[in-house]
This record gives structure tokens, sequence and C-alpha cells, in this order.
């Protein structure tokens, strides 16, 4: 049942949303920073200085790292910063039983043993655009969705053909503002990435899952790459003939510390927001879709966490994959606990009424399109979202079922694509691309791990999964699983099943399995996919006309484009917070507390011996503060996925950290900031040189830095 609201509830709840907005907060466009307010907050350097095209400034340090995290180079020879996450999957793909560098570490001796890996790549902005005039050129509010993303399309293709860039540049246009805005980026990708240090997980996963969006960390989550370049500095394939990059900028280290109060702002390409929903679609994720995905995880996570405690090489197979699992279990878990101490709905539904207000006002002597459309946007979309919401959690539980949390039935659908495909033009390409894709899938697979976990999700999947969107008379089992040619041979010897291209399709055909998951994907298509779609195009249509009017009626509201992968600087201050009534955290925390936390030989809260050594010693170098080493530390600035590895900058434009999280309440930043609850998760620059100095001996890393106080 909706609750009612008084006005005055309403005024109040709107006026609280009116101030934390005003607080900080946002993901902005580089190109367009408000200069005045981050000074105010304590920036001593210039908007220009943050990003200028025409000259270096701190945007050509800042680097999109494999397409999904964020990168810094922090020396004049490429070396560059990201989270040990983002690389575990680089770090982990070098690792063997005999040489673990997940367990111990990996650090390069010299240029030479800096150690390549095909495909990663790092990305820099080297100009921002605005082209919305011209890319909705001869666009009609009148159109449809169809036409609409057409003529859109071939303006953009005739954009981006026309964009004066180098031959080694590429030109990306993406919309903002729920389409109401488009900017034309033009990017420089470096191909060559290499890795040069790690710590052990022991440090860069300290705490590991249990302390995973959690308040107070004490992890190491920091890996170091280099990026190599062509002989003139250009972006080149890897080549043992490539040499180390010189940036046009690179970050100094602040050794100097940090304190609460001060100015910090993060730069990076955080990946996906949603802050302008209404209030009846953040009531379906709280109440009916992150539930269903929680639970599925859960059981999923269960089983894998099972078998890595019991078998070492399942262990190494699995960490990367049983990490991202249970990275967005535990954020969708935080965010439902911090949307609802935020009061989020109540807030949106007090907003949604003063918008409501202000449109009736001003209809009420104005006549134009604007008063037909505006007054009826919020109920519309109400409207909208009750009619989706069968086809959203379907979409949800098909997506975690059959898709995510099981390799097997991925694997399966996939094939069916090949079959469908088998008598197509581009079927030999795609034989091809598929096969390059399951060969290293297959690395990390374990039947055995598989099948449990496969066969618990379709229990759920039967269960769960609304029976008219479920095919008929179809049921999986174990021998299903077992007799599949995905395990019997193609997990076996990828490359030797895929050359006999005759008598695997043969073999496909007749495969119980991928028969099967052939019927629950075509149930899926036929029954949910089309109606989602429909529906979600009159959504998409009416936010896009609901953020127009938004900023027009709202504006005494801050409003900064939802994150998209596109370079961002979002700024706030140090500050510790209160989870709960009488109960306040420090904003920073110290090598103190991972003794503290030390649990010898768990696989969470171990500590290498050396690391004790030097903590029980008190050899901390030049890195100490106060008599303590410092681990990580909190502040203000808005961030999401995709920020991971985003430098945290001081007010001089300084490294002071690397953002690597947020606390678990703060997840809900994605649909509602709240500064008093949102804080952001950094591991502070002076622990990262004590353990590349201290730690790992990797003196010539510190040698290349500029360190600054």
């Amino acid at each position: 049942m909706m609750t009612t609201y008084s006005k005055l509830s309403i005024v109040a709840l709107f006026l609280s949303v009116f101030t934390f907005a005003q607080q900080g907060g946002g993901m902005w466009i580089p190109t367009e920073l408000n200069e005045q307010e981050m000074k105010e907050m304590g920036m001593n350097i210039s908007a220009k200085d943050i990003f200028d095209p025409s000259q270096p400034s701190i945007k050509d340090a800042i680097a999109h790292f494999g397409g999904g995290c964020t990168s810094e180079v922090i020396s004049p020879k490429g070396l560059l910063l990201t989270n040990h996450h983002c690389g575990f999957g680089q770090i982990q793909s070098h690792s063997t039983v005999e040489n673990n560098y997940l367990e111990d570490g990996f650090w390069a001796e010299s240029f030479e043993k800096e150690l390549p890996n095909p495909g990663l790549d790092a990305t820099f902005i080297v100009d921002i655009r605005e082209v919305t005039d011209k890319v909705l050129q001869g666009v009609s509010s009148t159109d449809s969705e169809v036409v609409r993303n057409g003529r859109i399309k071939d303006n953009i293709d005739i954009i981006t053909a026309n964009t004066v860039k180098e031959s080694y540049q590429d030109v990306m246009i993406k919309p903002f503002y729920k389409g109401n805005k488009y900017y034309l980026f033009i990017t420089e990708t470096y191909k060559d990435v290499r890795l040069v240090g790690a710590p052990p997980s022991s440090i860069g996963k300290f705490g590991s899952d249990t302390d995973n969006w959690m308040w107070p960390r004490h992890t190491g989550d920091f890996a170091v790459f280099r990026i190599y370049a062509d002989k003139n500095n250009k972006p080149a394939e890897y080549s043992k003939d490539n040499v180390p990059y010189t940036p046009k900028h690179y970050l100094p280290v602040n050794v100097g510390g940090i304190n609460e109060g001060d100015f910090t702002f993060v730069f990076g390409f955080p990946g996906m927001t949603d802050e302008y929903l209404p209030a009846s679609s953040i009531e379906q994720i709280t109440t009916k879709l992150n539930p269903a995905k929680i639970e599925i995880r859960e059981n999923a996570l269960k089983i894998i966490d099972g078998y890595m405690k019991s078998d070492p090489q399942i262990k190494i197979q699995y960490a990367s994959k049983y990490a991202r699992v249970a990275n967005y279990y535990k954020k969708w878990i935080g965010e439902n606990q911090g949307l609802a101490k935020s009061n989020a709905i109540a807030k949106k539904k007090a907003y949604e009424a003063d918008f409501n207000e202000r449109v009736r006002k001003a209809c009420m002597t104005e006549k134009s399109k604007r008063c037909v459309e505006y007054p009826s946007l919020v109920s519309d979309l109400d409207k909208l979202n009750g009619m989706i919401e069968p086809y959203n959690f379907a979409s949800d539980y098909f997506d975690e079922t059959i898709y995510r949390n099981s390799e097997t039935f991925r694997v399966a659908l996939l094939l069916n694509n090949v079959l469908a495909l088998e008598k197509k033009e581009g079927f030999d390409a795609y034989y091809n691309r598929i096969e390059g894709y399951l060969d290293g899938l297959f690395k990390d697979y374990n039947a055995m791990v598989d099948k449990e976990v496969s066969l618990a999700l379709w229990d759920m999947y039967k269960e769960n999964m609304p029976k008219e969107f479920q095919p008929k008379d179809v049921n999986i089992t174990a021998d299903d699983i077992k007799n599949s040619v995905i395990v019997k041979s193609l997990a076996k010897d990828t490359k030797k099943t895929f050359s006999n291209k005759a008598s695997f399709l043969k073999a496909l055909k007749s495969d119980a399995l991928v028969a099967k998951i052939g019927k629950v994907k075509d149930a899926y298509e036929n029954n949910v996919t089309k109606n989602q779609s429909q529906l979600q195009a009159q959504i998409n249509n009416k936010m896009r006309t609901y953020m127009k009017a938004q900023l027009e009626f709202m504006d005494d509201t801050k409003f900064f484009p939802d994150a998209n992968s596109t370079l961002r600087v979002t700024y706030g201050k140090v500050n510790g917070y209160e989870p709960s009534d009488a109960v306040y955290y420090a904003p920073t925390s110290t090598l103190k507390g991972v003794m503290e936390k030390y649990v010898p030989g768990d696989y969470e809260f171990d500590a290498p011996a050396k690391l004790i050594e030097l903590y029980n010693n008190k050899d901390y170098g030049d890195y100490a503060q106060d008599g303590e080493i410092p681990v990580n530390f909190l502040a203000t600035n808005h961030t999401t996925g995709g920020n991971s590895g985003s430098p945290a900058l001081d007010a001089d434009g300084n490294l002071i950290g690397l953002n690597f999280d947020r606390v678990w309440e703060g997840t809900m930043s994605d649909y509602n900031y709240d500064p008093e609850i949102c804080r952001n998760i950094m591991v502070d620059a002076r622990y990262i040189l004590f353990i590349i100095d201290k730690y790992a001996n990797a003196q010539r890393l510190i040698d290349e830095m500029t360190l600054v106080k």
C-alpha cells in the first residue's frame, strides 16, 4: 500500500533533498566543472588544470583501464596505477601453482621482466565537445523511438566521419541526460599494457568478501602496470621493440598525508548510475528485483566457497569468478539497506510532488505542448513501471540463473547460436570467434563445481520463474550435464573439438542439454524479451521527457548527467560517518587494524610474515603519520563501479589515494546520493608507497615517481 504524506511532510522531505544536493555529490563532465564551488570547498588549482584539450592537464594522466576500471599514470615512464581487483584477471593469468602471484605477489625487477597482457588496453580522453544540435538535427518529438534512434545513428555516423583527428585516435559519441544532450570524445588507446607489480592477495584483497563494501577497511587494493608505445610514443600492439610510454602529464604523489575536512576529488570513468528514476522504479528495485538476485547469488556462492576452501587448485581457478559474483551480491544488499535508511522512496515522492506542483502552477496561465505532456509524466511512468515489473523480474531471473552464474548453461546458450547460424552468412567468422571465447573460458572451468551450481540454479528457475515464461515439460538433470558435449569434450580440448566442425555440429544437434537450454531461451525470448523491449521503449521516451522537464522546472537543483563510462570528476571532503545510532567511524584506518584482524592461515585475514615483521619493528620509512602507517580513508566523493582504480587527488592535484570501494549503505548512491551516508573508500597513497618500498623492495619504482609534501 502506498503511504500518504501530508503537505508539511512533503515540504520537509523535499527541503532535506535540496539541502543534501547542495552539499556535494555528482559526477561532472570535466569540461563543465563548477570551479567556484570546488574552490570554496578547498581546491587550489583551476578547472583548466584538470581538463584542457589544448595543453597538458591532469586528464592526460587518467586512463580507462581495460574498459571497466580507471587507472592513472604516476611516472614519466608510463607507470600505471590501478586496483588489485582491476588487474586481478591479469595477475591470475600469469599465476600457476608453482608461481602463484595471487598468493605471493609479483614485482618485476626490470623493464624486461614486466609481463605482457594480450587484450588489455588503456584509453585516454584527448578532447570532449558537446554535439547535441548536430546529433538531434532532423529529429522530431513526434518520431517513434525506432525512427528517432535511426536518425540519431545516421547523424552520429556523419559527425564521426567528419571529425578531424589523428590516424591513431578514435571518436566516441554518447548520450547524456537521458538523450537530451550528446557529447563527442576523441580518444587514444594504448594496447601494450604490462604487469609491473602486485602485492599478494593477503594485502591486495585483505578482508576479501567479509570486508567488501564495509568500513573500516584495511586493504592494499592496488597493482602497478606500465604502458608501452612505439618508438614515436604512439599507440601500438604489443611488440618487444615497444618502449615505455612518455605521458603528457603524470601525477605527483603526496606523502604529506590527509586530514579530516581536506578537499579531495576523484577523476575517473564511473560505469552506470540512474539518479533520476521515479519513486515507483526504486520501489521495484528494492522490493522485487534486488531480493531475487541476492537469493540466486547467495546459493551459487555457498557452493563455490565450499569447493574453494577444500581445494587449492579450485581456489585459484575460481578466485576471480567468486569475487565477481560476490561483489554485486553484497552490493545489492547494502543498496537496499541504504535506500531504506535514507528514506529514498519518500524523498523521491516529495520531489515528484514538488515537480508536479511547479508544472501545475506554470500551466495555469501557459498554453504549450509541455503543459499537455508534463502534468502526467510521473503518473505515466508509475503505470508503465507496474506493467513492466513482471518482465523485468523474469529478465533478471533468466540472466542470473541461466546466463551469468552458470558457465555450463551460458556455453549451451552460445552453442544454440552456433546451430542457428550454421547455414547463414558469417557463420565461419562467428564459429571462430566462439572458439576463442570458449578456449579462454575453459581455462578456469571446473565441471564438478559448475554442475552443482547449475543444478541448484535450475531448481530456483523452475520454482520462481513465472510459469508463463517457462518452456513446457523441460527439466534439466545431472545426466544432461554429465553427458553433454560441453563437459565430455569441449571443456577438455576446445581447439580439437572445434577443429572437426562436421562432427562437432552433429554432436550438438543430439545434445540433450543444448536442446533443453535452447527451449528455455526460446520461451524467454518469445514471452519476455519482446514485451519488455516495447515497454522499455515507452519508459525511455517518458524518462527523456521527464529529464527535460526537470531541467526546465527544477532550476534550484544541481543536475549532473548519469554515469555512462565516460570521464567524470566528483569532489568532496575527507569525512567519517555514522552508519547507525551511537556509532561513529573515523575517516582513516591504519596498519594496526590489519594486525587486529589478522588470523593466521585464514584465506581472508591472513597477513604476510614480512608485513608483520615491518609492523613489529615499526619499520615504516617516510610513510608514517603520528607513528602509524595509514591504510585506507573515507571521503564524500560520489563514486560507482568503473571508478575502481580512480585517483583520489588533493587540493593541488597530487595523488593522495586510490579509489576502490564504497561503504555498504552508500552503494545506493547509484540511485540516491546522500552525503550523510555515502562514502567512497580509498587506499592511502602512503600505504601503496610503503608496500612498494619497504615490503617489496621495489625501489626502482619509487625512484620513477615524483614525491611531494
